[in-house]
């Protein structure tokens, strides 16, 4: 089951038929908004507007753990997010797409990261934090239409609200070496890994930031609004050709991942971290 988190401005997906809407209880609260199931070029997906139906939650504000629970529960193995970030090279131009296969993790403030502790624990491999297999089929997808999507990025991800000050985006593009600079992926893309859920983000770049000397091109709000339609165009073009082509087949055993991660004996577990534990790791 593939499930779509749709970031900044992507609150719903034109041309999916609604079969239901999940209102759902996570240990964790309520996820960011009801989850909806529909077809989509006959295929059945979910959909989760990351930020709430009405764009009501900062990135801090978001229930993470809730939302890829909820997902979890509802037999979720694949989740493709919508981003919008900004560049921090050159060649990644506004207006393109990009797939960020690693993360830099630069959240300092007190985001829940893990579903692991207090009686559970387990250390999940992220030195490869992203699927594969999933980024090669949406590149694919993406050729269909001529769409061309940068690879092999690096997103660095910051607290916000506020956007970056220029010291900060020097250096992420320079000490830390990232590419894209987002305030939401951090701790998605891990909590997808603990789920056992291949996760892949396509990245919408809709500004370079700013860490260029000209002043007219660090980033603003209106900017990235203004930037933002045609783009979001391209991504679900992509999506269309992702969802009428053979789904992903994981080889980089994001499925599996739990395997070898966890060091609490299943015996030892108390009943709610066990019940937790068998949902992670179904």
């Amino acid at each position: 089951m593939l499930a779509i988190i749709g970031g900044t401005g992507i609150y719903s997906i034109d041309g999916l038929s609604i079969i239901e809407k999940h209102d759902i209880d996570t240990p964790y609260g309520k996820p960011s908004a009801e989850i909806i199931r529909g077809m989509y070029q006959n295929k059945e997906v979910l959909f989760l507007p990351r930020h709430g139906n009405n764009h009501s939650l900062l990135p801090s504000e978001v229930n993470y753990r809730a939302n890829i629970w909820a997902l979890k529960s509802l037999s979720v193995t694949q989740i493709i997010g919508l981003s919008a970030v900004g560049s921090l090279q050159q060649e990644i131009k506004p207006g393109d797409l990009a797939i960020a296969d690693q993360y830099f993790d630069f959240v300092k403030s007190s985001r829940e990261k893990t579903f692991f502790g207090e009686g559970l624990v387990a250390h999940v491999s992220t030195a490869e934090p992203t699927c594969l297999a999933l980024a090669d089929a949406i590149s694919d997808a993406a050729k269909t239409y001529s769409i061309n999507i940068h690879r092999n990025k690096t997103y660095a991800c910051v607290d916000g609200p506020r956007l970056g000050t220029k010291a900060e985006s020097l250096f992420l593009k320079n000490a830390a070496q990232c590419d894209l600079v987002g305030m939401t992926n951090v701790p998605e893309v891990f909590l997808a890994r603990e789920a056992q859920i291949c996760y892949c983000t396509i990245a919408i770049a809709t500004d370079y930031d700013c860490w260029q000397d000209d002043p007219k091109h660090h980033v603003t709000v209106e900017q990235v609004i203004s930037r933002y339609g045609s783009s979001i165009t391209k991504a679900k073009l992509v999506l269309e050709a992702y969802l009428k082509a053979t789904p992903a087949q994981c080889t980089s055993n994001c499925n599996h991942a739990l395997k070898s991660a966890m060091l609490t004996p299943v015996e030892a577990m108390s009943e709610s971290k066990e019940a937790l534990y068998n949902v992670l790791s179904a």
